[in-house]
């Protein structure tokens, strides 16, 4: 840990350097002399331009190509005031004040787009104004412009003089206040929404307001600057605005380093002082400049300054206490008496399209209490979170919590005391672990653009930090963080907001056993501070051990309520994790008993995702012919043993062999090539190809490329209802004639074994039979299959062998037809015993 002495060095290391710059300037405006002066003042105010557009591109991440217009209309008003015999520092006023407004007017349309869209908007108002100044004769002069601007009184001292200290007063003050609102609430509200404008709507953010914000602080800049180049140059006209100019000033900030203090006067320096220096080269002075820039951003893509920072800047390590103080935690988390009931959803329903993704769906969730969503793949869990914190608006239905917060927009339902976190995590990307927190205990307001946090925050913040369990650093950037570090973060930050619900999507996924037992404490551990907590989950374990009360939906629809023991045995629970056994599907007419030289031999197979394995020491064999399925809950790691095998994750340990060929260092392609072929999980089609050209699109790794009309009308005869609909976009059919077209995709290609995964979800149950009618007769035609099916019972139906997957490993295998009853099979899906 740094001494408090280098803290207070590190402190007041910006402050001395713009001290020193501030005492440079001074120093210049007095010994340079006509033109050396006039560059250094341009310098100054290109910085103070590009200090606006830090704010923009470096803290919101926004971009605009049209500043050169705020540049101007700046310009412009100082010059028409200060003619009229306006003392310059009104006329610099208004000019910043006119700017502002503005730069907030074009927010409204500009923070509804991004990308390219966003700097097609400021281009276009470039241009507007461009256009407007000529054609505004009698106010702006027209093309002439207006000449004759006189120069603000400096008394004793020379007016050019005089302007280059103002100019160099701008130029330290603006630099300073994006060093302190950076650092600020304010700027860390910015910065939030840059980084994901879903986690911060979740934390109070309005996304419409931060933007509008930069924009109008960006356009205040410029206008700044503009104002003390008319009475500089004596002369403006709309060529002095060129919107050459305005892609230099973003080059000027990128080039510097956006998001760094001191990268707008680095690259101030360069778009101003470079063509000087390169002006005795003629025609070759842009080619020139253009190479040096381009040498630069090729150097360092993230900007001089962005570079060095990264490379020398070590913040210092601070950690949290292994233990928090448990006064202050308590009186900063224990809920107000506000909704003693606590969250009351009644009937909430939402339709996509044709899909009713949520139906009729009621739940309480006390204070104090642990309520969990449970439900297969597909059962609407997720959806009901969305609905819950005002992601989506439902159709129907009440969410109550101190009056009726239906339809109201996300960082409103999270002003009123509701936070959440993310199947995959959603930290602020570029703020540390401690201002990710700073920023939850703003609840969404903005603060002010200069102090700093306040030591008691920090407090609460490093208590938050240590309930949770993290240990690192709280200066360690939210990117930088190991999976399960992240996953404790998100919480903690969540828990910043001061909720009185929490909702937790998923926060055990890819944590190992140990570190999601931790998770399931510290959930009991948040609710006895009366916070209701609603959980949904995959790992029945921890579901059953940390609940009050559950919530089963299936397709959904709630088709369960009531405490952990009493769900787990309900049968109609375990028929919609397992799969209904209404489905008969065609025997084979006798058993497999082909050759044991294995089409595909897994071995030792071990994945993760930057955290714990997800899927740990698997083996499993395909022989010719066989159809073999994977079972298991959501989450057992199903789909990522396919995705590994097809190419498309690398495994981090293990082989995988095809044929009698390793395979696991190929790509995907490769594989493909090799004679794989994978349908994946949601069919993915193309959407805007025909039926028949995504076909096709299957034969595309096939070396022999013979009769392929042909093979299609195989496929068509296998799936009859695509016959009608061949010439249409794939992305106009049903979601099972989608999976029919998949499976078609993938049998064109001819392949040595077809991998399955999740054939049947979001399926109706017709649409299902006969998806699997098609699947069972592809297996006695001798197709190699290896298939997912969340469904157990509808794979075992059709499958020679299976393996059990829960948490990652292989926990029974033998025949389908003995597994089908087996009860080993329904605690893999739901946990413990069966009863």
């Amino acid at each position: 840990m740094m001494s408090r002495n280098a803290l207070a060095s590190h402190r007041w290391l910006v402050p001395s350097l713009l001290g020193l710059l501030a005492l440079t300037g001074a120093v210049l405006s007095f010994t340079l002399g006509g033109y050396g002066l006039l560059v250094m003042t341009l310098i100054a105010l290109t910085t103070v331009v590009c200090s606006g557009l830090n704010i923009l591109i470096g803290l919101s991440g926004q971009i605009s190509f049209g500043h050169v217009a705020f540049y101007a209309i700046g310009a412009y008003i100082s010059a028409l005031m200060t003619m009229a015999g306006v003392p310059l520092v009104l006329g610099m006023a208004s000019a910043a004040i006119v700017t502002a407004g503005v730069g907030a007017l074009l927010a409204i349309p500009a923070v509804r787009v991004s990308g390219p869209y966003l700097a097609m908007v400021t281009i276009a108002f470039g241009f507007i104004v461009h256009h407007g100044l000529i054609e505004w004769r009698s106010l702006t002069g027209g093309a002439n412009g207006l000449a004759g601007v006189p120069m603000p009184d400096t008394g004793s001292l020379p007016a050019s003089t005089g302007l280059a200290l103002i100019a160099v007063a701008l130029m330290v003050a603006s630099l300073m206040f994006f060093h302190r609102l950076a650092g600020s609430s304010c700027g860390r509200a910015i910065r939030a929404v840059k980084a994901t404008e879903i986690a911060a709507r979740s934390l109070g953010f309005n996304p419409v307001q931060t933007k509008t914000l930069a924009f109008a602080l960006s356009a205040l800049f410029a206008g700044l600057a503009g104002s003390l180049l008319s009475p500089l140059m004596m002369f403006i006209n709309p060529d002095s605005f060129p919107f050459t100019q305005s892609i230099l000033f973003v080059l000027a900030v990128i080039v510097g380093g956006a998001g760094t203090v001191f990268g707008p006067l680095l690259g101030a320096v360069l778009i101003v002082l470079v063509p000087e220096l390169l002006s005795s080269m003629a025609e070759m002075r842009l080619l020139l400049f253009a190479g040096v820039l381009l040498g630069v951003l090729w150097i360092a893509p993230t900007g001089v300054l962005g570079v060095l920072q990264a490379r020398f800047s070590k913040p210092e390590r601070l950690v949290p206490r292994h233990q928090p103080d448990a006064t202050r935690l308590a009186s900063f988390l224990t809920c107000d008496a506000g909704a003693p009931d606590g969250l009351r959803v009644k009937d909430i329903g939402i339709r996509f399209g044709g899909v009713q993704a949520a139906e009729r769906v009621s739940f309480n969730a006390a204070p104090g209490t642990v309520t969990s969503i449970i439900g297969p793949n597909g059962a609407g869990k997720t959806t009901v979170l969305n609905l819950v914190s005002g992601f989506y608006a439902p159709d129907s239905g009440r969410i109550d919590l101190d009056g009726d917060l239906a339809g109201l927009p996300a960082w409103k339902i999270a002003r009123a005391g509701i936070a959440r976190t993310y199947q995959t995590t959603q930290l602020f990307v570029g703020l540390t672990v401690l201002e990710n927190l700073l920023a939850g205990m703003q609840r969404g307001r903005l603060g002010d653009c200069w102090r700093k946090p306040n030591p008691q925050q920090v407090d609460v913040a490093m208590d938050l930090l240590a309930l949770v369990g993290y240990r690192g650093s709280v200066h360690t950037l939210a990117e930088a963080l190991p999976h399960v570090d992240r996953r404790l973060v998100e919480i903690a930050r969540a828990l910043a907001l001061r909720p009185r619900v929490l909702l937790l999507d998923e926060p055990a996924a890819g944590l190992s056993r140990v570190d999601t037992d931790q998770v399931a404490g510290l959930l009991r551990t948040i609710a006895n501070y009366g916070i209701a907590v609603i959980l949904v989950e995959h790992d029945m374990t921890m579901v059953m051990s940390v609940s009050d009360r559950i919530l089963v939906l299936d397709a959904g629809r709630p088709i369960a309520w009531g405490e952990p023991e009493e769900v787990r045995s309900n049968p109609e629970v375990v028929r919609a994790y397992l799969g209904s056994t209404d489905y008969q599907a065609p025997p084979r007419s006798k058993l497999w008993d082909g050759s044991r030289d294995a089409t595909l031999f897994v071995k030792d197979l071990v994945i993760d995702y930057g955290a714990a394995p997800v899927v740990e020491g698997v083996n499993l064999v395909v022989n010719p012919g066989e159809l073999i399925a994977i079972l298991g809950a959501n989450g057992a790691g199903k789909s990522s043993i396919l995705r590994a095998i097809a190419g498309l994750h690398s495994a981090s340990y293990g082989s995988v062999v095809l044929n009698n060929e390793n395979i696991e260092i190929l790509d995907a392609s490769q594989i493909a090539g090799k004679g794989l072929a994978l349908v994946p999980e949601g069919r993915q089609v193309f959407p805007e190809l025909s039926v028949r050209d995504n076909l096709l699109m299957g034969a595309y790794t096939r070396t022999d490329r013979a009769h392929l009309d042909q093979d299609v009308d195989d496929v068509l005869a296998r799936f009859p209802r695509l016959q009608d609909r061949i010439n249409s976009p794939a992305g106009l059919l049903s979601g099972g004639e989608q999976q029919m077209v998949a499976i078609g995709r993938g049998l064109m290609a001819k392949p040595s074994i077809l991998l399955l995964d999740e054939p049947s979800l979001g399926l109706a149950p017709a649409m299902v039979a006969e998806l699997y009618d098609a699947l069972a007769a592809l297996r006695d035609e001798g197709v190699t299959l290896l298939l997912v099916d969340q469904m157990a019972n509808l794979a075992l139906q059709v499958a020679d062998r299976a393996y059990v997957l829960e948490t990652g490993r292989v926990v029974h295998s033998g025949d389908a037809e003995a597994l089908l009853n087996d009860p080993e099979l329904e605690a893999a899906y739901l946990g413990g015993n069966i009863t």
